[in-house]
Order: structure tokens, then C-alpha cells, then sequence
């Protein structure tokens, strides 16, 4: 085969991206990639088949004659490769199956459960990491991901409901034993994670209750702020998902019980999941371990 005339792999994706959306813009967040870089993977493939590709005009880049040719090709080519792949992943059913979570509640939520998932799924392996956040499937190597829905989903991501997020104050039971109502969290230390420092106010908003002055004190991650309830150094809110343990063990209370904020953790595929026996079966398990969050 004579590949010479082949120009770059990536200028073709970054090209197709382009016209789909007609902006360098938006083609650059669906790659994850900065503006400059996918004007630079343009320029290379315009040079590389030697005519224009774009009309730069105000705001926008129109696609040449030559362009929308090109494309149709370049996004025929692009799925049979895609294909392809997804083909050759699905025919190595001895490897694991990568899971990306969100790593407080893989650490909380996901790990403590995972000995029960060889009897539910024998044969079902799992590789798990440690990420939050949008998912970049191919470049990361990732199969599947649980996330909570905050963020706008890409349209060809499937997402699949695992349960509904619910937030609420929790304490060691020394530390809520006489809290009846908001006020009474004013004489103990408010903690905080700067991954989600909205936490504290979004749960006042769907209480309606005013947020007391009250001392405060913030930690970098999720899991810090939550080890530190546990240890009795304040108050922080608390995810029923990444509580559910520590409130079974008696080592936290949740005096105000919980409230839905409207999101939720989802199962995220890259591709349909019906093809797929070990996503259905990693779903339905999930499922049946999220069952225990739907009270209290």
C-alpha cells in the first residue's frame, strides 16, 4: 500500500471537528485541545494536500467547496477506524474492563463493595483510576465512568442513572447530639473542600434556611474535609454516597438528614452499552449496591 499521500492522523481529526461545528472553537473543546493548536493541525493539512480548506471570516471559518468533499471521506474514514477499534476491543474479552470514578467515591463508596462484585459478575475484571471531571474515553484508555452529572455531557456519551445525589451535614454523634436547627451550627466549625465550595450554600438554598456565621475551615480534597468530620473537627456536608459507611459504623450522624440537589451519579460509555455484556453487568450491580442510598 502506497500511504505517502496520507496527511497526519490528527489533522484529520481536527479538521472534521471544524466543519461539524464550523467554529476552531468549539472543535477545540470537543478535543480537549486549545484554539491555537487545532488552527496549527489545519495549517498543516492545508499545506499537506496543498489547497484551502476555510474561509477565516469574523467569528466563524466556512468551509470550502474542496473542504466539504474532503470531509465526507475524512468522517467515513474516521468511523470505520473507529469501528474497527471497538471491534478489537470487544474481541480481548480476557481484559479488564477500565473504570474511571471520582476518587472520593471510589475511596468511600466504590472499593469497600467491590468484593461482592465477583459474585454478582464472575469473570468481570476491573482496572480502576482515580479522575474527575470530563472523560476523554480514547486518549485515556477508559471503557466506562461514574461521574455526577454537573457538567454537560458530550452527545455521544451514553449515560446510564446510578442514583440520585442527596447532601446534608454530618458530624461525629458527640457533635450533633442537641442540634435541632441552623442555628445551632453556629458554635461549631464549618468545613469546606475547594473541589466543591458551593456545598455549604447549596444546601441552605434547598433547606431554605439562612447560613449562620460560623467558623470555618477548608481543606483541598473532598476526602479531607471528610475525615475530618469523622475525627470531630467540625461540620462538613456530606454526599449520602460518601457517608453511607461512616453513618452505618456510627462514626457520623447526619442530624438534618439529607436533600436531593437535583443531580446525579451516572454509568458514562463511550459507544451503546447493549453490545457489551460486561458494561450491562457492571450497571446492574451498581445499581443493586445503590439501592442501600435510596432512604435515611
Amino acid at each position: 500500500m502506497d500511504w505517502t499521500d496520507l496527511p497526519p492522523l490528527g489533522t484529520l481529526v481536527a479538521f472534521a471537528a471544524t466543519v461539524r461545528h464550523g467554529s476552531v472553537t468549539k472543535a477545540a473543546a470537543e478535543l480537549h485541545l486549545t484554539h491555537g493548536a487545532v488552527s496549527r493541525q489545519i495549517q498543516q493539512l492545508e499545506r499537506a494536500i496543498g489547497v484551502p480548506l476555510f474561509e477565516r471570516r469574523h467569528r466563524a471559518v466556512v468551509p470550502t467547496q474542496a473542504a466539504i468533499t474532503l470531509a465526507a471521506s475524512v468522517n467515513e474514514a474516521l468511523g470505520l477506524l473507529s469501528s474497527a477499534a471497538r471491534q478489537a476491543r470487544r474481541a480481548t474479552r480476557s481484559a479488564p474492563l477500565v473504570l474511571s470514578c471520582e476518587p472520593t467515591l471510589l475511596m468511600r463508596w466504590l472499593i469497600p463493595r467491590l468484593p461482592s462484585l465477583s459474585e454478582a459478575a464472575p469473570g468481570l475484571e476491573l482496572h480502576l483510576s482515580a479522575a474527575g471531571g470530563p472523560v476523554q474515553f480514547s486518549r485515556e484508555g477508559i471503557d466506562v465512568a461514574i461521574r455526577r452529572n454537573d457538567f454537560e455531557l458530550p452527545p455521544d456519551v451514553h449515560a446510564m442513572r446510578l442514583f440520585a445525589e442527596r447532601i446534608g451535614p454530618v458530624c461525629t454523634p458527640a457533635l450533633a447530639h442537641g442540634l435541632t436547627g441552623s442555628a445551632d451550627l453556629a458554635g461549631l466549625t464549618r468545613l469546606h473542600t475547594r473541589t466543591r465550595m458551593s456545598a455549604w450554600p447549596e444546601w441552605a438554598r434547598l433547606r431554605q434556611l439562612p447560613l449562620v456565621a460560623a467558623p470555618e475551615r477548608t481543606f483541598e480534597h473532598f476526602y479531607l474535609s471528610l475525615e475530618a468530620a469523622t475525627a470531630g473537627l467540625g461540620v462538613a456536608i456530606g454526599p449520602v454516597a460518601l457517608v453511607h459507611n461512616d453513618l452505618a459504623a456510627g462514626r457520623l450522624a447526619a442530624p438534618f438528614g439529607f436533600e436531593a440537589d437535583g443531580s446525579a451519579y451516572v454509568l458514562l460509555t463511550k459507544h451503546p452499552p447493549d453490545g457489551d455484556a460486561r458494561v450491562l453487568a457492571l450497571h446492574a450491580w451498581l445499581l443493586a449496591q445503590a439501592a442501600e442510598l435510596t432512604g435515611g
